[in-house]
């Protein structure tokens, strides 16, 4: 296995409260030694000058298609998009076809990953039998296969007991229960954020409650069970104060944000592009506030994409007939450094934080650290150069993206993966100079 020496690069490293000029040498896949002169021999050497090292991004909510929907998407080109997105890990969502909610399919995504990803893929296992909501799945043989969590999400759990009986199962196996919080009854068939651009583009809305109701029922569970519960892609205003009230009372709930909830607000949606439809949906002006100030309070643990690709002519339907989601992995990092280092909100160590080292604590892997011994996933970026988003050079096979066009700060130089380099960028023509 190649010998690596990171050399000239700031590493930034939360679970060392580290933010220093360091090089970092990898030996046999793993971290040999921080040093602030590293010197050896028969080693390759990246010069990292005016890039920051961190340990490898990890995405905990990732929709790869794969098996049943590779018209979208493959374990293979989710790999290499999240890898061009500085992500050495991604959790892998169960709505596949066969929903994954046994041990055949989770050993399949795991053995086709070892294939061909070139990063690590985490599978999570349904909580109910096809995800129907009334049956649990076969979770503790999915546990024993490799599954890292369970999770329902798009067709979120109704039924309450049922849940409570999947938190009770999940931590007796010690994983988190992930959940898409939605009442499928307050949601109806909403299509966009319910409130003043529904009324005027004509389009049945989605009420901020029909989150925010699951949000607090399971708080409740968590409570009671004392299970560890993450609720995902979090979109109101009063999902977060719920949040921040649980955490007061030590309810071990995590959460997470997407980027495309704290960049844009369902304004985005007048012109009727399909591809700012999505859920949960893009809500107003005061839900993005909260969610930013969330971030910032450390009320929000994590970011995660919720990549979710679809062919182009499902995208082009009508707005009320398009499918939900949009593809994350390729502009992520640039969307959070630009809305929240650039601006001021949070730092870079913070950001790390959401991106590496609370999605590793969340999902119990051994990855989102630089501490010698440790994996050796890492990610290189420059934060201060800047590009432009263009869907056609994603690695992702689908397209659908609201940020086509935009110029955002913050490229991945390199992503190295159990100490080898699986990404490196090249300079095209989307990049631009931070000058202009």
């Amino acid at each position: 296995m190649m010998k690596l020496l990171i050399r000239h690069g700031l590493v930034v490293d939360p679970t060392q409260a580290l933010e220093e000029p360091l090089d970092v040498l990898i030996e046999d896949g793993r971290i040999a030694a921080l040093d602030a002169d590293i010197s050896t021999s028969d080693v390759r050497v990246i010069d990292a000058t005016g890039c920051v090292v961190a340990p490898g991004f990890i995405d905990l909510h990732t929709h790869l298609r794969e098996p049943g929907e590779e018209y979208k998407e493959t374990i293979k080109t989710g790999a290499e998009a999240a890898a061009a997105g500085g992500f050495t890990s991604i959790a892998a969502m169960p709505n596949t076809h066969p929903v994954n909610d046994n041990a055949a399919v989770t050993r399949f995504i795991i053995e086709q990953a070892a294939e061909e990803a070139p990063v690590n893929v985490f599978p999570i296992g349904a909580i109910t039998a096809r995800s129907q909501g009334e049956t649990l799945a076969e979770i503790g043989e999915m546990v024993q296969a490799g599954a890292v969590a369970i999770s329902d999400d798009g067709r979120p759990v109704m039924n309450a007991q049922v849940m409570r009986r999947a938190m009770e199962y999940a931590k007796q196996l010690d994983i988190p229960v992930i959940d898409h919080c939605q009442d499928l009854n307050l949601s109806g068939d909403g299509v966009m954020h319910e409130g003043y651009f529904s009324t005027l583009l004509g389009l049945k809305g989605i009420p901020a409650v029909a989150e925010e109701v699951q949000v607090a029922r399971d708080i409740l569970l968590a409570e009671l069970t004392g299970a560890r519960v993450h609720l995902a892609h979090l979109s109101t205003a009063g999902s977060v104060e719920l949040v921040r009230r649980a955490k007061r009372k030590g309810i071990p709930i995590s959460c997470e944000v997407c980027p495309h909830h704290f960049t844009l607000t369902d304004e985005a949606v007048i012109g009727y592009d399909t591809n700012t439809k999505m859920y949960p949906p893009l809500r107003s002006q005061r839900d993005v506030d909260s969610l930013l100030d969330a971030i910032a309070d450390g009320t929000i643990d994590a970011i995660a994409t919720d990549h979710a690709p679809h062919h182009l002519d499902e995208k082009m339907l009508d707005y009320d007939q398009a499918p939900f989601g949009i593809v994350g992995l390729e502009t992520a990092f640039g969307l959070a450094m630009t809305r929240l280092v650039d601006t001021g909100r949070i730092g870079l160590s913070r950001l790390i934080e959401l991106l590496s080292s609370a999605p590793a604590r969340i999902l119990g892997l051994d990855r989102g650290t630089l501490r010698v011994g440790a994996v050796a996933d890492v990610t290189i970026f420059d934060p201060q150069r800047e590009w432009i988003v263009d869907v056609e050079q994603f690695r992702s096979k689908s397209r659908n993206s609201p940020f086509h066009g935009w110029k955002l700060k913050g490229i991945i130089k390199a992503t190295i993966v159990g100490g080898e380099i699986v990404f490196e960028a090249s300079d095209t023509s989307s990049e631009t100079d931070s000058t202009e």
